[in-house]
């Protein structure tokens, strides 16, 4: 599914740049800059590549960071149709294959709808893992990151240096704390209404 699908007849300029890949279903990421384009910016997704495509007027500084804010958004779009408690579990096992050796093999893995204030538990004397249904929707590496979370408690009990060591193979660990850091600041501002002209996000620049 494109995030804010584009006007294909805009003929956009392409940009020489590629970008390395952020996730293994993804190759590229190219960015193609348009003088039409004034305030949105758009991304979908065109074989195994990613297009972006932004105002020809934005800043370099500025393309990198709405393009990690349109990655961000394909992936969580593309994960709402992920993972029922079949796949969940067939992914944590996959995900224990790759980054702890195979050692962490939990008896069950589920969503659960009961967890507001955490993103998962695990009860290592059952060798269950469950996940709270509010990351249904998050891009897909925050979801691994809070599976291998609770796979390492079955492990290692606690949040000491050794369970912190196991979760450093996991590349995109910091930016995954740092996303959901991001998601409870954000349920702790009021609700106010845009002032007028900040209507920027994900689908405006």
């Amino acid at each position: 599914m494109p995030a804010d699908v584009p006007q294909r007849a805009e003929n956009p300029e392409r940009s020489a740049k590629s970008q390395p890949p952020r996730g293994s279903a993804v190759s590229a990421v190219e960015v193609r800059r348009s003088a039409r384009r004034r305030r949105t910016v758009s991304a979908y997704r065109e074989g195994d590549r990613t297009i972006v495509l932004i105002p020809a007027r934005m800043s370099e500084a500025e393309e990198q960071r709405w393009v990690g804010v349109m990655l961000d958004k394909l992936e969580a779009q593309e994960s709402k149709r992920l993972l029922g408690d079949a796949e969940l579990s067939e992914r944590a096992e996959l995900l224990s294959d790759q980054y702890f050796q195979g050692r962490a093999r939990p008896k069950s893995v589920r969503w659960v709808t009961n967890q507001n204030t955490r993103w998962g538990s695990c009860t290592p004397a059952e060798g269950s893992i469950r996940l709270s249904h509010r990351l249904q929707g998050m891009p897909e590496y925050v979801v691994d990151y809070v599976l291998l979370h609770e796979l390492a408690h079955l492990l290692v009990p606690g949040h000491g240096p050794r369970f912190w060591r196991l979760l450093e193979a996991y590349p995109r660990t910091e930016r995954a704390r740092g996303y959901l850091e991001g998601v409870v600041a954000a349920e702790r501002l009021p609700h106010l209404p845009a002032a007028r002209g900040e209507e920027q996000g994900a689908g405006g620049a």
